[in-house]
């Protein structure tokens, strides 16, 4: 009768206390928020570290400088050749959307792609054909740019394209356009650059920029160029 008894006893369900029950859950609560807080910490340090790795990785020495170079000729540009002597001959000429130029007597020429001097020495050879006075000097200069132009997308106070009469780079064209917006990660900013192979993407620390720590990151825009602040 007594072994009846335990085993009844045993069989009876544990009485669960409400206030250890709700402690337990609460414990269990907080180990969670605990872990998910150290989880997305961990990610935002690998992330930065990432991020900084492909910065300190990227060559920007490597990126052109077309300030260092003859200028060339693009569509929208308006071109001033002169003639010596030749005043029938000179002209003010916009480069239309084709790339060419007409010039008296010589017709149609191509000038997107040129720079004044390849362009010159083309003009020259082609007037030996009708001007056979080896004093016809010829001359080309830029007179208006227009075919500057890029395009600053994302969080930025004012995006869309943009153009300019003379080189920019990376923190006077994100000026042209008001700045980053209070929503933008200045950190991590990336410039789209048109190549042969196909775009590539070149990262900008434009903080790092302003501080000094990293003054390479500063290049310069090129013509084609996408800047987007995410």
């Amino acid at each position: 009768m007594l072994d009846d008894t335990r085993q009844d006893r045993r069989a009876l369900p544990r009485r669960i206390d409400p206030g250890r029950e709700n402690a337990r859950r609460r414990g269990n609560l907080c180990y969670k928020k605990v872990i998910v807080r150290r989880l997305l910490i961990l990610w935002s340090l690998l992330s930065a570290v990432i991020g900084c790795a492909s910065n300190q990785a990227f060559d920007y020495s490597k990126e052109p400088d077309p300030r260092r170079q003859e200028f060339v000729i693009g569509v929208g540009d308006v071109i001033r050749i002169n003639v010596w002597h030749m005043t029938d001959l000179s002209v003010d000429a916009k480069v239309r959307p084709d790339g060419t130029v007409t010039m008296p007597l010589i017709g149609d020429l191509k000038a997107a792609g040129r720079t004044p001097t390849v362009l010159r020495a083309e003009i020259e050879a082609a007037l030996k054909t009708y001007v056979k006075d080896d004093s016809a000097k010829v001359t080309v200069a830029v007179s208006d740019v227009s075919s500057y132009q890029f395009t600053v997308a994302g969080n930025a106070e004012r995006q869309g394209a943009f153009s300019a009469s003379h080189f920019v780079t990376v923190t006077e064209a994100i000026a042209l356009a008001g700045g980053p917006s209070r929503f933008a990660s200045a950190s991590k900013i990336v410039i789209i650059r048109p190549s042969a192979s196909g775009p590539r993407r070149i990262p900008v620390d434009l903080e790092a920029i302003y501080k000094g720590t990293h003054p390479e990151m500063n290049i310069v825009i090129l013509p084609g160029d996408t800047i987007y602040l995410p």
